[in-house]
């Protein structure tokens, strides 16, 4: 049994992270106000971090930066100066999901170390090396898995030297992390933004099985499978809950931690986990983990349980009929004992300081003698959280001299050493000691500061701030228009190819049975077909997916999935980045490329004109949109006809994926509807209404763009006659070759269609 167990704990704001830290996390993760995925949680100020961190460092606590948003390109100048701050701090690690980070922070900022977010949705073997090429010491697994799942990739995370996080307890999203655009589509609040405004909490008009609340699913809780994700090698135990307040976090984290410890100790679990239902919760399932997908894992009430928790308690205790005043007695305790737990965690953390440290500087020295600077300050040793007074003395080699013009005054101190007044110390300068007139030359003043800076570093160089080179903008071959390329995912489409010299993407499924052969040959017997692989491919699934591609060994892939992309660089197969690997910067460009071979991109659809116009292209790389698709919302791993038109199945099972063909719609109290879409051999998802139509993008930056691909799949379409598929082809042909007349017809023929994220952007 390993007893190095990380638990790691949320920290929304300062009070928070003081009740994570108090109640004995391992590490606190949090975010600054600026690109972090919890936009509505407080956050803390760069000032705050370099407090917080040493707070953290006197209880032997680490503490993680969240930076774990998609970047735009005019966003790097700006993040690289927060990186530059960052690395000379004490931070433990940042939390990454955008790949053009991964390649900034590798490049420029090789000290920092980088966890990957569970906004990559990493789910298969193949996923682990690709991070880690990146430059990622750790990888936060997808909450969809289960247990033999989790087990298998923490044993390719150790044969590739990187540590796997999991998600123990707190919120759990419906749709697959970092693949959720349910609100982006909508409204512009993109999750992958960190402005998800929770559709997926929102009621909705009845549904036919009798339900408001129709995605709403219940919080997730592993604090009985510890020993098994113990057993399966996981490093750290995540704990959701930035937006959650100090008594909520402090309540959870003391709960895991006695949990944690008494059973390291015992090889029992002796905690209970009633305390977990005394503070905010949905009530709370472990069905991921166990594999068992099941209707038990709604709730049709978004706010807090605890109240319903008290009353369930209640029955189960033998009480037949419980009375008004029974429960009133009860909820009326509840309240008091939330009430008391508030104030025995203000009561712990009260104490607890992140206030800069004193910092002064005392000049002294006479004619002939060396300049002399006393250093008093505070440190902290680690095990004691009392801060202890630390002072040292830094001299220049040269002596003082008589000078009238440049003598060292209180003026030129303060020009020079003013910098030291900064997020971690509150400088005062005293100049009583050092004679009048005198001088050094100023080169030594600088020397000193650098020794001077050196100590209270701890011996660590302060890193300069680094300046990013101008990206060179690669202009596509002169005179080349933009191809048209088709997705189909139906084999009696591929009469379509007869019709048109467009590229044509076949689109693989989601889910296979096991040793399935059949794309194999299906690939080699049409040759013109490119591959398409999907978002999500787990255990089976990804090993057939895996098989295709080393059998076939097409030409060109284009894959949504990075196991299947790091896969392919292996075998020097050529591959595109698909559109659902959210890609919005020139550094994950050049990330892919110089990395992973990487040949061309999808670009992310969730930006609009200006934001996609500043992307700078890598030589000899291909820039690609999709003009024309469903929009897709959210992807889950769960059923969503449980709980809209009702489904004869009470959980998912093996057969499900592969023959579930079915399509309904929900309908939230704004009016607005949406299509639910359960194809075979997919995923169950949620598709917006309009399609998306994008025609405007061809006279506006037709010049950045090697391709403009239209989704010919029909999957998401429900009930909704579909346009004809050939007259579609030859209008978009026409708009390609510069006649726009086309507009008008492919918006007669799309009835409902948008175009909104294009102008919304992020």
């Amino acid at each position: 049994m390993d007893p190095k167990i990380e638990l790691l704990a949320p920290g929304g704001d300062i009070d928070a992270i003081k009740a994570a830290i108090i109640a004995g996390a391992d590490a606190v993760y949090c975010g600054l106000d600026t690109f972090n995925a919890r936009n509505r949680a407080a956050n803390i100020s760069f000032d705050e971090l370099v407090g917080i961190i040493r707070l953290a460092h006197q209880y032997q606590c680490e503490i993680f930066l969240t930076l774990n948003i998609v970047i735009l390109e005019n966003e790097f100048k700006t993040l690289a100066k927060l990186l530059s701050k960052l690395v000379n701090t004490t931070l433990d690690g940042v939390i990454v999901q955008d790949i053009g980070m991964f390649q900034l922070i590798k490049k420029h900022f090789p000290t920092l170390d980088v966890h990957a977010s569970t906004q990559l949705t990493t789910h298969n073997a193949g996923q682990i090396p690709f991070l880690k090429k990146l430059g990622a010491s750790r990888v936060n697994l997808s909450r969809e898995l289960n247990l033999r799942e989790i087990t298998a990739l923490t044993a390719t995370g150790r044969e590739h030297d990187i540590t796997t996080e999991v998600f123990v307890h707190g919120s759990l999203c419906i749709a697959f992390s970092g693949l959720c655009y349910s609100t982006s589509a909508s409204v512009g609040n993109s999750g992958n933004r960190g402005r998800c405004s929770q559709a997926c909490r929102e009621e909705y008009e009845t549904t036919e099985s009798g339900h408001n609340f129709p995605l709403n699913i219940k919080d997730n809780s592993a604090f009985f499978d510890l020993p098994a994700l113990i057993e399966a090698g996981v490093h750290s135990f995540k704990v959701e809950g930035r937006i959650k307040g100090a008594s909520y976090v402090h309540t959870v984290i003391d709960s895991f931690r006695r949990q944690i410890d008494g059973y390291l100790k015992t090889g029992e679990l002796l905690e209970d986990g009633e305390r977990l239902y005394k503070v905010f919760n949905r009530d709370l399932t472990n069905s991921f983990l166990k594999g068992d997908l099941n209707q038990s894992m709604f709730i049709d009430n978004p706010r807090d349980n605890s109240k319903n928790h008290l009353k369930d308690k209640l029955t189960q205790n033998g009480t037949q009929s419980i009375s008004v005043v029974q429960i009133h007695d009860a909820e009326q305790t509840l309240q008091q004992e939330k009430s008391q737990i508030q104030a025995s965690v203000d009561d712990k953390i009260k104490h607890l300081s992140i206030a800069k440290l004193p910092l002064t500087l005392a000049f002294s020295g006479q004619i002939g003698e060396p300049l002399s600077i006393t250093v008093s300050t505070q440190d902290f040793v680690v095990g004691q959280t009392q801060l202890v007074d630390k002072t040292f003395i830094v001299q220049t080699r040269s002596l003082l001299s008589s000078s009238d013009d440049a003598s060292i005054d209180i003026s030129a101190i303060e020009k020079r050493f003013k910098s030291l007044n900064n997020a971690e110390f509150e400088l005062t300068l005293q100049t009583e000691a050092l004679a009048a007139g005198l001088s050094v030359p100023f080169k030594e003043l600088t020397t000193l500061k650098k020794q001077l800076l050196l100590t209270l570093n701890h011996g660590k160089a302060v890193l300069p701030a680094v300046e990013l080179p101008k990206l060179e903008k690669h202009p596509k071959p002169v005179g080349e228009a933009p191809k048209l390329s088709l997705l189909i995912c139906d084999e009696a489409d591929i009469a379509l190819a007869e019709l048109t010299h467009a590229d044509i993407y076949f689109k693989l499924p989601d889910a296979y049975k096991r040793g399935c052969t059949k794309y194999v040959d299906f690939f080699k017997q049409n040759p013109r077909l490119i591959p398409w692989f999907p978002s999500v491919l787990i255990g089976k699934d990804y090993d057939v997916a895996l098989n295709i591609l080393e059998q076939v060994r097409p030409p060109l892939i284009v894959t949504n999935n990075t196991g299947i992309a790091h896969r392919a660089y292996e075998l020097g197969v050529k591959w595109i980045a698909g559109p659902f690997l959210n890609t919005t910067n020139s550094y994950a460009l050049l990330a892919m490329q110089e990395q992973f071979d990487c040949h061309g991109a999808f670009i992310s659809n969730e930006i609009n004109q200006q934001q996609i116009k500043h992307i700078a292209r890598p030589a000899n790389f291909k820039m690609m949109y999709s003009i024309y698709h469903p929009i897709l919302l959210m992807a889950s791993r769960q059923c969503f006809f449980q709980q809209s038109v009702g489904c004869e199945k009470p959980r998912i099972d093996n057969g499900c994926m592969l023959s579930c063909d079915k399509s309904t719609s929900i309908t939230n109290l704004k009016g607005d509807e949406f299509a639910i879409d359960k194809q075979k051999a997919g995923y169950p998802s949620i598709y917006n209404q309009d399609q998306f139509l994008n025609t405007e993008i061809i006279d506006d930056l037709a010049h950045l763009f090697d391709g403009f691909m239209v989704d010919l799949t029909n999957i998401g379409a429900g009930d909704k006659p579909s346009p004809d598929k050939a007259l579609l082809i030859s209008q978009f042909e026409q708009l390609l070759s510069g006649d726009n007349t086309a507009v008008a017809t492919l918006d007669s023929m799309v009835a409902q269609s948008t175009v909104q994220q294009y102008h919304n952007g992020l």
